[in-house]
């Protein structure tokens, strides 16, 4: 009687689902507990022979995390008829108010393709009594496991939110990676009078950081000096982060000196912000003021100064700090500190001796240390090591085959090139394809590798081929050696000429004034070709040209790199 009590709640849900569940009445036998998984369980009869397997260990959970843990590898299999059933235990026993089980629920049946039963379970909330903390906490559990769009339609038919509400969304929408999503969210909670807390914040200004949005992240910065928001040190930490991977570290070195610094964060975040625009100089100043202030530093500050000496291939240095590390601070160097000695030893043309730094390590290197290798490898042309890397990269991606590609075009090794290219296509791999952002008005426009959908398309090609034009008047010459080498002369000048950095550099040129500081955001290491190319533009346009890479910052001025051409 319980359950249909419970179930007459739902209305239209039940009585579209009863014919299903009714399919497997044996579940709805009376019980106060769910079965034993491993002998009597639905799930040892489940219509996957992998769910079967997992049955033994079950009998360590409580019933709703077993539940929970069903539903989970329902996802992973697709497993219907197991979801169906996990439902009808779910409505007996009376966990229908769980928010984690609800949200696993729906993201089961999405993952089985059931889209809409998923949606039917979600629009019948409002008939089940839901408060609105069960509903924020159905949001987050969705936003945990990655159904941003389950989230929103709870969202959306919510009939009241709160600050927590719009937290969760926000939040979600960043852990998700969709950042402008994330901006949109926090103007409509602006406009609909929710007051943004400090959580709030937090997760705005990462958006604004992975964005490298200046326009928007003064405005936040500005919010919250006047909704007095009180600075912690997470706040701050994340202040300095944002200004610095927005390509303003003069503001977030401002950030810096005006608060406290008597957490480690701080510290981390100032150090890795000057890592990442190569200044090694300002940040080892920044680690010795710190250890003049007695603030210990952690594993963290370490990945910063030894990136910051990667950079600017200060060997001897990060030799120093990484054995200060464990000698002085007893802090055991993790994957991350080798992987950035690999780096630093690497991209000094030290390719054997980081080679012997992984052989020494004394846990097994991962696939990016490897991939490290490998690019440096290609840069200083090591074949056999290079083909040492390659081996050990279990699951190679687009960028591994290209590096390696690269490194046989450079040695003239054509036909082993040309393997590798057989071997892409075979394994339906495509490149990575480039794509650049820069901001204009406050408004984020993105860019990919010979885009030609932007509605000025041809006024922005018409543009970048009079730069092109310019710059070989002056005496560039495009870098075409590593461009695979199935095309002509031509073709491989055409590819180059189309990256994204170029179209976006083109269209900022397009719409703003002569002089006006361009700022441009790749996704990928900007290539030799196009960091030539941008020295010798900013030189004969008197213009700053700052890029924002995979990698670091370049400041391109007066003809010079920030990175005088060591990246």
């Amino acid at each position: 009687m319980e359950t249909k009590r419970l179930c007459s709640r739902t209305g239209r849900w039940w009585r579209q689902m009863h014919p299903i569940v009714s399919a497997h009445s044996y579940l709805l036998r009376p019980t106060s507990a769910i079965p034993d998984h491993g002998k009597y369980g639905f799930f040892e009869r489940s219509s996957s022979s992998e769910l079967q397997n997992f049955s033994p260990f079950l009998g360590i959970l409580s019933d709703h995390q077993k539940l929970n843990f069903i539903l989970e590898a329902c996802k992973f299999y697709s497993d219907f008829k197991t979801a169906v059933q996990s439902h009808a235990k779910i409505i007996k026993f009376g966990y229908g108010t769980y928010p984690s089980l609800i949200a696993s629920l729906a993201s089961a049946y999405e993952h089985c393709d059931c889209l809409d039963l998923a949606h039917q379970l979600l629009d019948e909330m409002p008939y089940w009594g839901f408060d609105l903390i069960t509903a924020n906490l159905i949001i987050a559990s969705l936003m945990k496991v990655g159904e941003l769009d389950l989230a929103k339609r709870v969202f959306r038919k919510m009939p009241s939110r709160d600050v927590v509400t719009w937290n969760s969304m926000i939040g979600g929408c960043v852990r998700n990676e969709r950042f402008e999503e994330a901006l949109r969210l926090f103007q409509k909670m602006l406009n609909s009078n929710i007051e943004p807390d400090g959580f709030t914040f937090a997760s705005v200004i990462t958006v604004c950081a992975r964005l490298g949005s200046s326009h928007h992240a003064e405005f936040v910065h500005g919010l919250m000096s006047e909704k007095k928001i009180q600075l912690n040190f997470i706040l701050s930490s994340a202040l300095i982060d944002m200004y610095s991977k927005c390509g303003r570290i003069k503001a977030a070195k401002e950030v810096f000196n005006s608060v406290h610094h008597d957490d480690i964060s701080v510290w981390n975040s100032m150090i890795n912000g000057l890592a990442i625009h190569g200044l090694a100089s300002d940040a080892i100043g920044v680690f010795s003021q710190m250890e003049m202030e007695c603030i210990s530093p952690d594993s963290i500050t370490f990945i910063g100064i030894l990136t910051a000496c990667s950079h600017c291939g200060l060997v001897e240095q990060g030799r120093w700090y990484f054995d200060l590390m464990r000698r002085h601070y007893s802090i055991q160097p993790q994957l991350e500190h080798y992987g950035t000695m690999v780096d630093l030893l690497g991209r000094a043309g030290l390719v054997e001796e980081a080679y012997a730094v992984i052989k020494a390590m004394p846990m097994e290197p991962d696939i990016v240390i490897w991939r490290v290798l490998l690019s440096s490898c290609r840069n200083f042309k090591k074949l056999e090591l290079g083909e040492v890397a390659v081996a050990k990269i279990s699951h190679l991606n687009s960028g591994d085959y290209i590096l390696l590609s690269n490194m046989y075009c450079s040695l003239n090794k054509w036909d082993s090139s040309e393997r590798v290219r057989e071997m892409m296509k075979r394994g339906g791999v495509r490149k990575n394809r480039g794509k650049s952002w820069i901001e204009l008005g406050g408004i984020i426009y993105q860019f990919k590798a010979g885009d030609r959908s932007h509605p000025e398309t041809e006024a922005i090609y018409k543009v970048l081929e009079g730069l092109i034009r310019r710059t070989k008047l002056e005496g560039f010459m495009p870098t075409t050696d590593l461009v695979l080498m199935d095309v002509s002369d031509e073709e491989k000048e055409e590819n180059l000429n189309s990256h994204s950095e170029k179209l976006a550099l083109a269209y900022v040129i397009l719409k703003t004034s002569p002089g006006t500081e361009i700022k441009v955001t790749k996704n990928l290491r900007t290539c030799d070709d196009c960091h030539c190319w941008m020295k010798m533009l900013s030189r004969l346009l008197s213009r700053v040209i700052i890029v924002r890479d995979r990698i670091r910052f370049h400041r391109f001025e007066g003809g010079l790199c920030s990175c005088r051409d060591y990246w």
